[in-house]
């Protein structure tokens, strides 16, 4: 069972920290550069059929993996367990990640859809994009830390 998990938080963690990397050194750019919403709106439509499936099956994954490696709950954050730090940093960066999407699509997003766009949404849209970006390579760090011992 810890295989078939494993396996399936490492595909979903490519679909979701790839589809960002993509988003912000290819999409990004050219959002910005031709201040055009429609085309940051069309990526999203085609990527959230697969990211926002990989985020679900990454937190899933991830609580029964870190069930599996601590099955106490209560000492997910106990500091003094060094396991405990990177389920800590994994949380961690999971809730980060949720506040930026929960911002961008009920407060950027909507302005994004209207007809005129100001670019200033654009960039404030940049500004959830990035950090979101680096959030999922940071996930890809914690991750790897679990073998590597980087944050034991």
């Amino acid at each position: 069972m810890y295989g078939v998990l494993l396996l399936l938080h490492l595909i979903a963690a490519c679909i979701w920290t790839g589809g960002h990397i993509v988003l912000s050194v290819v999409v990004l750019p050219a959002v910005l550069k031709n201040r055009s919403a429609k085309q940051l709106l069309d990526f999203e439509s085609v990527y959230e059929k697969i990211g926002m499936p990989a985020l679900v099956v990454q937190v899933i994954t991830g609580l029964l993996l870190a069930h599996r490696m601590l099955p106490d709950v209560s000492m997910w954050f106990d500091m003094s367990i060094p396991v405990a730090h990177g389920i800590a940093a994994k949380l961690s960066l999971l809730c980060l990640t949720l506040l930026f999407a929960v911002d961008a699509r009920f407060r950027v997003i909507p302005k994004l859809s209207q007809e005129g766009v100001e670019h200033r949404y654009l960039v404030d849209m940049a500004w959830h994009i990035v950090p979101v970006t680096i959030f999922s390579v940071l996930f890809v760090v914690a991750g790897v830390s679990f073998r590597a011992g980087w944050l034991l």
